[in-house]
Parts: structure tokens; sequence; C-alpha cells
């Protein structure tokens, strides 16, 4: 394990294990959820409250397991 600093997205100084760098969204449940609509007021209010958790403590916290997570419609594009 290598960790490294970097000034993030955020304009922030933060610590990653350099081998998981940039790998959230392939981690995160709520990327591959339907009910995951950031930026919008029908976004899943789970998601959405681990936003602003990250957002207060410049961190980031992928969703590994979820009561509300329900798959999205095939035809959908994947989000960015």
């Amino acid at each position: 394990m290598s960790i490294e600093s970097y000034n993030n997205r955020h304009g922030n100084i933060v610590f990653v294990d350099s081998e998981l760098k940039g790998k959230h969204r392939e981690h995160c449940l709520c990327y591959k959820c339907k009910r995951f609509k950031p930026n919008t007021s029908e976004n899943c209010i789970i998601a959405q409250d681990n936003y602003i958790l990250c957002v207060r403590y410049k961190i980031v916290t992928p969703v590994y397991e979820c009561p509300k997570w329900e798959a999205v419609d095939q035809k959908q594009p994947p989000l960015p």
C-alpha cells in the first residue's frame, strides 16, 4: 500500500491509497442504481446525505451495501 496526497477536484489536499485513487465510481453502488439522480430534487436521500457528508468532511465514501438499491433500466445510458 502506498499513500499519496493530491489536490482533489474540490480544491483540497487529501490523502489516498494510490491503488484506489480515482476508483470511487467503479466501487460505489450508487452509480449502478436507478434512484441515483445527482444534482436533482429526485436524488436518493441516502446518496444525497452521503454526498453532504463527503463535502462537509472532504472525504470520499463509496457505498458498498444499500437497502434501497434498484437496478438501472438497461436502456438508460450510464451516468458520467
